[in-house]
């Protein structure tokens, strides 16, 4: 009895824990650089709303320009698409509490879009730094300039507004894919004690549908960290508790049509990098005999709960060659857990994991994973990959690889999962020959690329540009580094490291989605979307059509940006492919 009212305790203080993360009231940091309230003088008195773009970011201390305001809000979207709106409040007069509501989706025939379909949060505004002249976001130095944005699409719909002050409110429609043609009026209804705003907005449902996000081609690969998620919520790994918070994250990612599953086989692959450290998966012990013993029992955990919510591509497995060299493991003769230090090359290195990549592709195969199991590798010095894979294949002629990194002509059909820096380009007919083969061929952006880019000062658009780029080159996808590696304030703060902000995580705390990530998925929406209608297209030779299409597509090219923003390219595309 008293075991079950302590695991029952146990149970309460976890559900108690997850409630408070979820819930927290985020307490914002002061703006750096506050607009002179000479600002405000202008500003009508009272609460003031208005639909604004979703391209435009606003400053937390400063009014809109009236040129930015919209009266309502239309827009046109595929059955199956989830389509976004940004509206704002600001007030030069403090405003104890303002509610948000959204009304049903109506058309003219009665058809309706309920009210699950429909979330609306307050943007908050978290801390960001800016290059400045640098040319690359990768080993910044202290002391650069600072600034709020609005980034973090939080679940509240009440919150008090500040004197002098503007507040971002994003709103989602998850058209369902049953719905009927057709235009659905509502609005977005916003309330303070002494006034109401509407904004009224109208959505064209279009007689075409987009595909579940489970059946998108776009390979999405976004590193996943769970050592983040138990540090935040304050559980133990790999308990239920720790499973039940990371369930509605990697439900996000899912819906955005993640294909592979991030597993760290060794402790530490990428030298404490991250804020929270990732811990071997699989448990390396060396027997008082000399033998090795494997213990994949998390590992088997955390794949098994990721393909059960449908993310189930790929499983990449890091890494052979971590950034430090140094593979830890516990030794049952003295009881403590060692380190051994060995290179690519080295005989010490072969036979640390010859044998046991030779175990694990057993374990694999008897639970039929090792047909999608890659050995995982960043980019390394080419002698150290070829002395890496010479181990694979030795273990296992079969095993598969996949590489994030440089271009590397003599690696082409050794990659299962090939990922190059945006910088590269592959040829189309190379793609097509890897794609016949069966292999997957990405590219990412890292803090490398001042842009484009997806850290917390890029604009918006930049994050759905990313999928037009890849349908431009014949990608399949996109890589990032990294879904939720949450630093020490991940609500207030996106700094960390000698990385430019943002450069970590694309979620926050609490089950709270990002700007940038809603951008983000709305480009792989347009992938697929374009995808469809190219094809269309081709089908019924209808090539005047297709070459406007095609001429959009190709106008997706980095150097452009340089010149024209993001936003730009992406709206005039969108306009194109919506008039099918």
């Amino acid at each position: 009895m008293k075991k079950i009212c302590l695991f029952i305790a146990i149970l309460s203080i976890a559900y108690a824990q997850a409630q408070e993360v979820n819930r927290a009231i985020i307490q914002e940091l002061k703006d750096p650089y506050p607009a002179p309230a000479s600002d405000w003088l202008q500003v009508e008195n009272g609460l003031n709303a208005s639909f604004v773009s979703v391209d435009d970011a606003f400053k937390h201390t400063a009014p809109p320009k009236k040129s930015q305001l919209k009266d309502q809000w239309k827009e046109r979207a595929w059955r199956g698409e989830k389509v976004h709106a940004q509206a704002l409040v600001w007030s030069k007069t403090p405003i104890e509490q303002i509610s948000l509501t959204v009304s049903e989706l109506k058309d003219d025939q009665g058809s309706r879009i309920a009210p699950d379909k429909i979330k609306i949060g307050y943007v908050r505004y978290v801390l960001t730094d800016h290059l400045g002249d640098l040319k690359s976001g990768c080993g910044i130095p202290k002391g650069l300039d600072t600034s709020l944005v609005a980034d973090l699409i939080d679940t509240s719909t009440t919150l008090p507004l500040a004197e002098n002050t503007t507040r971002p409110i994003w709103l989602s429609i998850q058209v369902p894919q049953e719905a009927k043609s057709g235009s659905y009026r509502g609005q977005l209804i916003i309330k303070s004690a002494q006034e109401t705003k509407i904004l009224p907005f109208e959505i064209n449902v279009l007689n075409r549908i987009l595909p579940e996000a489970k059946d998108w081609s776009y390979h999405l690969d976004l590193w996943q960290n769970p050592y983040s998620v138990a540090r935040v919520y304050g559980v133990k790994p790999w308990t239920k508790a720790h499973f039940d918070a990371m369930r509605p994250y990697m439900e996000m990612l899912a819906q955005a049509g993640q294909k592979s599953i991030t597993a760290s086989i060794i402790y530490d692959p990428w030298n404490g990098q991250t804020y929270d450290i990732y811990e071997s998966m699989i448990k390396w012990t060396k027997k008082k005999n000399g033998q090795w013993e494997y213990d994949y029992s998390i590992f088997d955990k955390w794949v098994e709960f990721m393909m059960s919510l449908g993310i189930k591509k790929f499983i990449n497995c890091y890494s052979m060659i971590p950034w430090n060299l140094k593979f830890y493991y516990f030794d049952e003769a003295s009881g403590k857990k060692q380190v051994l230090e060995a290179k690519p090359g080295e005989t010490a290195y072969k036979n640390h994991w010859k044998g046991m990549l030779i175990d694990f592709a057993k374990h694999l195969k008897s639970k039929g994973w090792f047909d999608k199991t890659t050995i995982a590798m960043d980019e390394r010095a080419m002698k150290d990959m070829l002395e890496a894979i010479a181990v694979i294949k030795e273990a296992d002629p079969n095993f598969n690889i996949s590489l994030a990194g440089a271009d590397h002509p003599e690696l082409y059909d050794q990659l299962l999962d090939y990922c190059v820096a945006l910088r590269h380009e592959l040829s189309p007919d190379l793609i097509n020959k890897r794609r016949r083969s069966g292999f997957t061929t990405t590219f990412y952006t890292c803090c490398t690329e001042p842009f484009p880019n997806t850290f917390t000062s890029s604009s918006y658009a930049e994050s759905t540009w990313l999928a037009w780029y890849a349908l431009n080159k014949d990608f399949d996808g996109y890589l990032r580094w990294a879904f939720n590696c949450w630093g020490p304030r991940p609500l207030q703060d996106t700094r960390y490291g000698t990385w430019l902000a943002g450069d970590a995580w694309l979620v926050y705390p609490g089950v709270r989605s990002s700007i940038r990530f809603e951008r983000l998925v709305e480009g792989i929406q347009d992938y697929e979307k374009a995808k469809i209608i190219r094809a269309q297209l081709k089908k019924e030779g209808r090539n005047e059509e297709l070459q406007k299409l095609e001429m959009k597509i190709k106008a997706f090219e980095t150097d452009a940006l340089s010149e024209t923003p993001a936003s730009t390219f992406v709206n005039e595309a969108k306009a194109i492919l919506n008039s099918f």
